[in-house]
C-alpha cells in the first residue's frame, strides 16, 4: 500500500447509532475497496442485533467505486433474507448518481435523507 492509499484510507468514518429497531450507519469520506471492509465489519456487527431497520446513510461519501456499491448490493440481500429493511441514504453525484445509473435504486431503497429513510419506521 503506498502512501496515497493510506491517507485516502483515513478518511473514511463509520458513526453508529441505534435508536430503538432502527441501526444508521452513518459513512464519510471515500468507500472504495480499501475502506468497504471498515463499513462491512460495521455492518456484521450491527446485523447481530437483528434490528428492523438497517440505514447506511453515505451522504457525505465523497467517492463510491464499485466495491462499495458491490458491499450495498450484498448487504441487500443478507437483509432480505433476514425481514430487515435496508435503507440506503444517497444524494448528489458521488453517491446517488451511480446508484442510479447502474439501477441498483431498483433493487434497493434509496432516500435523499436521513429524514425521509426514518419517516415511516
Amino acid at each position: 500500500m503506498n502512501a496515497m492509499e493510506q491517507t485516502r484510507s483515513g478518511r473514511f468514518t463509520v458513526t453508529p447509532r441505534r435508536d430503538g429497531e432502527i441501526l444508521v450507519l452513518h459513512a464519510r469520506g471515500d468507500l472504495d475497496v480499501l475502506t468497504a471492509p471498515t463499513l462491512s465489519t460495521y455492518l456484521d456487527i450491527g446485523l447481530a442485533s437483528a434490528p428492523s431497520v438497517v440505514i447506511v446513510d453515505i451522504t457525505d461519501v465523497t467517492f463510491l467505486s464499485s466495491a462499495g456499491i458491490g458491499l450495498l448490493v450484498e448487504t441487500h440481500r443478507l437483509t432480505e433474507r433476514g425481514g430487515i429493511s435496508l435503507r440506503v441514504v444517497a444524494d448528489g453525484p458521488a453517491t446517488s448518481r451511480p446508484l442510479r445509473m447502474m439501477r441498483i435504486d431498483e433493487v434497493i431503497d434509496l432516500y435523499p435523507s436521513l429524514a425521509e429513510a426514518t419517516g415511516d419506521c
